[in-house]
């Protein structure tokens, strides 16, 4: 079985690096960030190589750097996948309704298919081609779109947008457009920063004036700010990803046990 620490030495030795050229160059990085904790000493380098130790931050930001790896990827090597963070965070919905980062990119999305016309429900192996939960690692990089969170206690879209949900946003469609629509479903929705947190849903432009309209069945008031002062359209939500049921009801799954073949202490 290959450990974190096997494959670090693999990689150092593939390149020609003994311990003595590690710590150099980790002496170079640690005068450039000007922090001491980027520095590899020999003895804790050949710690974490034959002893399994697990690396500080900085100090896997070292390796990293010096060994030409990708740290993600390091990470997972030692149980934690810094990859997932996006998508496991989502089973954790806060309780505000909340701006979230652009997911770190992924690995190559599955396979997809093509969906053909059929009378009958049918249960898919693969994707369908047609239907993009999220958008590509590529098209989140270029800056298009943001991903928000609807808070458990943010209730003025329900049933339509249910608290706990992680919605797409398009930033480069801000204007809101409350015209071409037949039913509550084709309406759009827009993500809205205000000065103390950001509403998700229906919104109506009049002057200089910015108003919310919450579900009618949500029972909530409808809000009004000033833009471009009070309230700044951050895009139109163009995707929901919701869970069905209550979304506090999904509690994280139990966490394993830590591996036998290497220390859980961290240096």
């Amino acid at each position: 079985m290959f450990t974190p620490g096997l494959r670090l030495r693999q990689t150092r030795e593939a390149l020609g690096l003994t311990y003595r050229d590690v710590e150099k160059a980790s002496y170079l990085i640690a005068v450039n960030r000007g922090r001491p904790d980027f520095v590899l000493h020999i003895s804790r380098l050949a710690d974490i190589e034959n002893r399994e130790v697990v690396p500080s931050l900085h100090k896997l930001y070292s390796l990293a750097t010096i060994l030409h790896l990708d740290p993600l990827e390091i990470s997972c090597w030692y149980g934690a996948p810094f990859r997932q963070t996006f998508h496991e965070g989502a089973c954790f919905p806060p309780p505000r309704t909340s701006l979230s980062a652009s997911p770190l990119p992924s690995v190559l999305s599955p396979p997809v298919e093509r969906l053909s016309a059929s009378d009958s429900t049918e249960l898919l192996h693969r994707r369908p081609a047609t239907v993009v939960p999220m958008p590509e690692a590529e098209t989140a990089r270029n800056g298009k779109h943001r991903y928000g969170s609807i808070g458990l206690s943010d209730r003025r879209m329900m049933p339509l947008l249910r608290p706990g949900s992680t919605v797409v946003i398009d930033t480069t469609l801000r204007r809101i457009e409350d015209t071409e629509w037949s039913n509550e479903y084709d309406r759009p929705m827009y993500f809205v920063e205000i000065r103390n947190g950001y509403r998700c849903g229906w919104f109506q432009k009049e002057r200089s004036r910015l108003i919310m309209q919450p579900h009618t069945l949500s029972r909530c008031a409808p809000e009004v700010w000033r833009t471009p002062d009070e309230a700044e359209v951050v895009g139109q939500v163009v995707g929901v990803v919701s869970f069905l049921g209550e979304p506090w009801t999904y509690g994280p799954a139990a966490v394993p046990q830590g591996r036998s073949d290497w220390s859980g202490k961290a240096l």
